[in-house]
């Protein structure tokens, strides 16, 4: 009895690196001589390595994966034979052999394990395999060609001025302020009733407007919400100058609405009207987007039901989101009423105000809108 190593092929390409794909033969398995007994993958090139003699394959030194140099031994064979305690030559590297299809009868374990855990059609993959057999190397690149072929067709469209100042100023604020939002939900019933009592000739006010008239009520409970953190102090100011998140072509616009807390309901609905209008005109002057204290995000015009938008203008404290008006079922009393529902949210500048004082801001936004007193 002998044992007889079985060697990596003595040649190989400069810059090429090899390593075992798959195992062909497991330890006691017979062999015959220049039987193909395991399956070494390049960048380029799978080649199969046979036996150099006949025997039973006693034991494996490479697993599958590992790399291999020329010349070094993969696995030894037990043999009996006169000549088998010499040491054989490290045998030739093979040519690249041509694409063959693929022989689903002879595929590897480690081949059908790859097909299997990607779903593939042996029958769809090139063979290079001796004896039109699909080699795993086969298997990896057609893998990698289909990543490839994958990719989503994409076009590139450039950055406008207004895209890039709102990502620069979400990232700041992002970044400079600890942001934390709270929920609460508000019934609109007396506000739409309010409002069909105001129909006349004109419109009446916009629900944007009652949640301006709502927010002032708030801002003088809360006045931490209208203010400016500094490293040395809370910057708070008198005037409520309240801005209004609103959507134009490529972004979005923030008129602000200055000293609402001396302004009526009524006035509060035309300086809104006569804003928004020459927002979306683009007739804006500096003066009308600058010195916001506080901002409202009226979101649910485009649908939204919830949503927690950015401190973002000013290194202001506080910002107000409105979702979208809808009926819900909601318990009055005992009873279990449809009524107009709306989320609304208040994002915070977590170093201006804790929980304790953003829920009070939100506790008396909601009393307000359910109050019906909007003179």
């Amino acid at each position: 009895m002998a044992i007889i190593d079985v060697l990596m092929f003595a040649e190989q390409k400069e810059g090429t690196e090899s390593f075992v794909a798959s195992w062909l033969k497991q330890p006691g398995d017979p062999v015959s001589a220049y039987e193909p007994i395991v399956e070494i993958s390049t960048d380029k090139v799978s080649m199969e390595v046979p036996a150099p003699s006949a025997g039973v394959l006693a034991e494996i030194l490479k697993a599958e994966g590992d790399p291999v140099a020329p010349g070094e031994v993969l696995a030894r064979i037990r043999t009996d034979g006169a000549a088998a305690d010499e040491r054989p030559a490290a045998p030739q590297a093979p040519k690249e052999p041509p694409a063959a299809s693929a022989d689903t009868a002879a595929l590897t374990p480690a081949v059908r394990k790859l097909l299997k855990e990607h779903n593939l059609d042996p029958s769809a993959i090139p063979a290079s395999g001796r004896g039109k057999r699909l080699t795993y190397q086969d298997v990896a690149d057609f893998i990698e060609k289909r990543k490839g072929t994958a990719k989503a067709a994409s076009r590139m469209v450039p950055h406008t001025p207004m895209r890039r100042a709102i990502a620069a100023h979400m990232a700041r604020a992002m970044q400079a302020a600890p942001h934390v939002t709270s929920v609460f939900e508000a019934d609109l019933t007396r506000v739409l009733a309010d409002r069909e009592s105001r129909k006349g000739p004109g419109e009446p006010p916009s629900i944007t407007a009652y949640l301006v008239r709502a927010a002032v009520a708030a801002l003088a409970e809360v006045p931490e919400a209208n203010a400016r953190w500094h490293e040395d102090g809370l910057e708070i100011f008198e005037d409520f100058n309240i801005g209004i998140g609103t959507a134009v072509e490529g972004g979005l616009i923030v008129p602000v609405i200055h000293r609402a807390r001396e302004l009526s309901l009524e006035q509060i609905a035309a300086r809104l009207g006569d804003l928004t209008e020459r927002a979306r005109a683009g007739a804006l002057t500096p003066e009308e987007v600058a010195g916001g204290t506080f901002t409202i995000s009226n979101h649910g015009v485009s649908g939204s039901l919830l949503a927690a938008p950015i401190v973002i203008p000013n290194q202001q404290a506080a910002v107000l989101g409105a979702g979208k008006l809808q009926k819900r079922a909601v318990v009055v009393g005992d009873n279990i009423e449809a009524r107009p529902m709306m989320y609304v949210t208040l994002t915070i500048d977590h170093r201006v105000l804790d929980a304790q004082r953003t829920n009070a801001f939100l506790a008396k936004f909601v009393e307000t809108l359910q109050s019906g007193l909007f003179s």
